[in-house]
């Protein structure tokens, strides 16, 4: 007798052994399915619920509200909680013309955007073409017929010598620093082919400047007196030099006009 209950409780033991994994499997199943169905209900809550009937923007010049709208690509009738500002953000930021943006949530069914465009600083030829291009060298549009907008002009390649370009576009900054560019008709930063940053110079109205390396702000200064000398004295110009320190070669005049 007392073997046979020995024999009944080996019996449950391996009984309950053989249903925990069971237990453990439905509780798993039980969780896993309150939390997908849960993620469910609330995806299709937060895409239907205060739905998107109106987008104000602010800011934009350059591209218009529908332009705006398709780089967004929202949906009908999206739900203003399932909005993700950050996928719109990497969307719009897409777009060389966005320098940054911003959104706020205004409920029931507005959604206010702020964009902050770059703004063309100067005009880039290129290879026969003409690009706008922002303060950062980034270009923004191929300009094609039309009329263009009075801007400094940088010629060359900025892809084969990035270094140089930067230094073109601290030129630039300097000119309107120094109100430069307002003073003439065209200016133009030339990028020599192959040629490093000391190699930089300009045609201003169709006057070669030798510009060079840095310092632009002080080589401008010493420009703008000199074209008044100049200008008194009738010169004509070939080129002027202002790559040495604390004076300016004029030539074909040989002398040094300090």
């Amino acid at each position: 007798m007392r073997t046979k209950k020995i024999n009944k409780q080996s019996s449950a033991q391996k009984t309950g052994k053989r249903r925990w994994p069971l237990k453990l499997g439905m509780l798993i199943l039980l969780v896993g399915g309150i939390y997908f169905g849960g993620r469910y209900v609330f995806n299709v809550v937060s895409h239907t619920m205060f739905p998107v009937k109106e987008i104000i923007f602010s800011g934009n010049k350059h591209l218009t509200d529908n332009e705006l709208k398709a780089i967004m690509g929202l949906k009908e009738n999206e739900g203003l909680i399932g909005i993700s500002s950050r996928d719109l953000s990497a969307k719009l930021l897409k777009s060389a013309w966005v320098r940054s943006v911003s959104f706020r949530k205004d409920f029931p069914h507005r959604l206010l955007v702020r964009i902050e465009e770059s703004a063309p600083y100067a005009l880039l030829e290129m290879n026969g073409r003409t690009f706008f291009v922002d303060d950062r060298g980034n270009l923004l549009e191929e300009i094609k017929g039309g009329s263009v907008p009075f801007l400094p002009v940088i010629s060359g390649d900025p892809f084969k010598n990035s270094e140089t370009f930067s230094e073109a576009l601290n030129l630039v900054k300097a000119m309107k620093g120094k109100g430069f560019i307002n003073m003439k008709g065209r200016v133009e930063v030339i990028m020599p082919k192959g040629a490093g940053s000391e190699d930089i110079s300009m045609q201003v109205d169709g006057t070669l400047v030798k510009v060079g390396y840095g310092e632009y702000e002080e080589k401008l200064g010493r420009l703008i007196e000199l074209e008044d000398e100049i200008r008194k004295r009738g010169i004509p110009v070939d080129y002027i030099d202002l790559r040495f320190a604390n004076r300016v070669v004029v030539k074909p005049i040989s002398e040094v006009i300090r």
